[in-house]
């Protein structure tokens, strides 16, 4: 029987395991950022000076096996701000096990505790696998994404 699925905010503790799974998610959308990059958004993750910028890993046991990443930020359609949940990553070898929904579910519920219930994201049309949990768990927008 595997271990047990636990969840806490990402902490200085974690970073080179964070930094192994945020490569393999970057890998993953054949991306890549500079090491200055990994260096910020890991200090932000954890310092109390950027409470908007947050998130969690998930653990089997001592196994680093999944992250997540969101941000909070003002919303000109709401009061209250939104909820970005911006990168989510399992380990492929525990995909299917639920480590997904309950990196979500940890989002979902900071969100609500923090008075900002509304959360999204988006996702690659090609991310198959995830848009099935994805479909189960939240409400799928007609909205398309235009970058510059």
């Amino acid at each position: 029987m595997s271990a047990t699925i636990t969840i806490h905010p990402i902490q200085p503790s974690d970073k080179s395991e964070w930094r192994r799974l945020w490569t393999a998610y970057l890998e993953f959308y054949e991306s890549s950022v500079t090491d200055e990059v990994y260096e910020s958004t890991f200090e932000r993750l954890c310092s109390a000076d950027h409470p908007d910028q947050c998130g969690f890993m998930a653990l089997q046991g001592d196994q680093h096996i999944g992250l997540v990443h969101y941000i909070y930020h003002a919303h000109n359609w709401r009061v209250e701000p939104v909820c970005y949940l911006q990168d989510l990553y399992a380990d492929p070898s525990v995909r299917g096990t639920g480590v997904g929904r309950k990196l979500i579910e940890a989002v979902y519920a900071q969100a609500d505790a923090d008075g900002r219930p509304s959360v999204y994201w988006l996702t690659q049309d090609f991310n198959t696998e995830a848009r099935k949990l994805y479909d189960r768990i939240a409400t799928l927008t007609p909205f398309i994404k235009y970058s510059r």
